[in-house]
């Protein structure tokens, strides 16, 4: 017998929201997508659906992982530090983009826009394997859990 893949029904981030309104798209656009399609199975887990609380804790990614019932399940925690390199280029990158989108050309958005593509591949590959052992997630769910990550940095990020 075939198995649907476990999946999350609610997504929410710990901390401030943040008046820069591309965050806080790309924010609302990850949460919807996350709970429409995603694969998420934590391992040893009753299946879900689940609700999954993400934060920034001392340089940490925490994953509150709770019931749809809310039920708390499990909290899991990962060392974002091996990720620390990739995540500036790639805050650098989309400060650029945004920085660079009304005055520049299509032909300059768009090289910009595949190096953060491929910066955003790149993370959320780390990441999906990162959470191997843990959760598992299919390529489309880590990479939007990566904009979360994302999203979560910039609203910590001090102002200016």
């Amino acid at each position: 017998m075939l198995t649907l893949p476990s999946r999350l029904c609610e997504v929410s981030l710990e901390g401030p929201f943040s008046r820069n309104q591309h965050i806080e798209r790309e924010r609302a656009l990850a949460v919807d997508k996350l709970v429409q399609s995603s694969v998420f199975s934590p391992l040893g887990l009753e299946s879900g659906p689940y609700r999954l609380k993400l934060a920034l804790v001392d340089g940490q990614l925490r994953l509150n992982i709770a019931t749809h019932n809310r039920v708390q399940l499990a909290n899991h925690y990962l060392s974002l530090s091996p990720l620390r390199r990739l995540l500036k280029h790639y805050v650098l990158t989309c400060e650029n983009y945004y920085e660079t989108m009304p005055r520049a050309s299509r032909t300059e958005l768009e090289t910009i826009e595949i190096d953060r593509r491929a910066l955003h591949n790149d993370a959320a590959e780390w990441l999906r394997n990162q959470l191997s052992t843990k959760v598992i997630v299919d390529g489309n769910t880590a990479r939007l859990l990566f904009t979360l990550v994302y999203v979560s940095l910039m609203r910590n990020a001090p102002a200016g």
